[in-house]
């Protein structure tokens, strides 16, 4: 399908890990890009390239200030809304809700007044503890205990959800949502914000031991951020996506001890991983925890309509996201 028809496209949340790399294929397929970051949590470094590129307009600013958006003077053919605040497991519980919902229905207000498409980023969090594996797009989520902080992120994102498809019946526009499976790769953040694999390899590289919580055998599945943003720019140009919920993720299941021993083979270092163990009740500091045991995709939603399915394996994705990891933290430690 040609692009004609998504050639403006606004993307928040364009500086940080998924937004940036977004932005590339954008602008490689030839669309015109309006993006809006806070730097949060986004790094203006991710988006430097394409600062000068006539098809790209940066705008520091913050969504939630409902200001941002009334000041744009362009009509977008599609919105993609990527800008987010997660995992609250350490605190920041009110930023990760107030973020979320504040954002989001300032997003679909401006896409309301506009009648324009909106893409929403959501997340494999939203199913929760269930055990219907694998999870599928109209299958049940199974949100834990209140008291557990973690699942503040979750219940945030199918509010979104939700808002997005009321939004949608009542005042016409069409929608898209997102569940992403463990996105990695250039750009993620290097801390737990991005995922296990960003920081086990930056334990690797410092030499320091690598922390896994519980007892490492609970399984997640991991995406290249190649596939994740192929899945992304599927939903902004065909219009058969309107309406849907779908998951964007690889199927390949692997324990995170698995994969800290699999990051370290990649490595090089010829000696043992060094794992260190740490009890639920260590990291929650004292507040209720709960972990997804398995967290694993159906993506046949996906590849029917989108036509889409993960290209790039673990173990190769894994090392190209090590060696770039490796670039940064040189740089960082130099």
């Amino acid at each position: 399908m040609s692009s004609h028809n998504t050639n403006k496209v606004l993307v928040t949340g364009v500086a940080g890990f998924l937004g940036s790399n977004l932005l590339k294929k954008l602008i490689d397929n030839g669309h015109q890009v309006i993006g809006i970051d806070n730097l949060s949590m986004g790094r203006i470094e991710n988006i430097q390239t394409y600062l000068d590129h006539p098809n790209f307009n940066f705008i520091e600013a913050d969504i939630v200030d409902p200001g941002t958006l009334e000041n744009l003077n362009h009509s977008f053919d599609v919105i993609t809304h990527l800008a987010a605040f997660k995992i609250p497991r350490y605190g920041n519980a009110v930023d990760t809700l107030t973020i979320n919902a504040k954002g989001t229905e300032n997003i679909l207000d401006y896409a309301k007044e506009n009648q324009c498409k909106c893409v929403l980023a959501s997340t494999s969090d939203v199913y929760g503890m269930s055990p219907d594996i694998p999870f599928k797009e109209d299958g049940n989520c199974l949100i834990g205990n209140s008291q557990v902080p973690r699942w503040a992120y979750a219940v945030s994102k199918l509010f979104d959800e939700h808002l997005a498809l009321a939004y949608m019946e009542d005042y016409g526009f069409p929608v898209v949502l997102l569940r992403f499976f463990g996105s990695y790769g250039p750009h993620q953040h290097l801390t737990w914000w991005g995922g296990p694999q960003s920081v086990f390899i930056d334990c690797i590289l410092r030499d320091q031991e690598i922390p896994i919580h519980g007892d490492g055998s609970q399984t997640r599945t991991f995406t290249f951020v190649d596939d994740t943003v192929e899945g992304i720019y599927q939903s902004i140009i065909r219009p058969e996506a309107n309406g849907e919920i779908f998951n964007i993720g690889a199927n390949q299941e692997i324990t995170i001890l698995e994969l800290a021993q699999l990051l370290k083979r990649i490595s090089g270092q010829s000696n043992e991983a060094n794992i260190k163990l740490i009890p639920y009740d260590r990291i929650s500091k004292g507040r209720k925890y709960q972990d997804v045991m398995r967290r694993v995709p159906d993506t046949t939603k996906a590849s029917n309509i989108l036509g889409f399915t993960a290209k790039v394996g673990l173990e190769e994705g894994m090392k190209r996201t090590f060696e770039w990891q490796k670039s940064q933290t040189k740089e960082a430690l130099q």
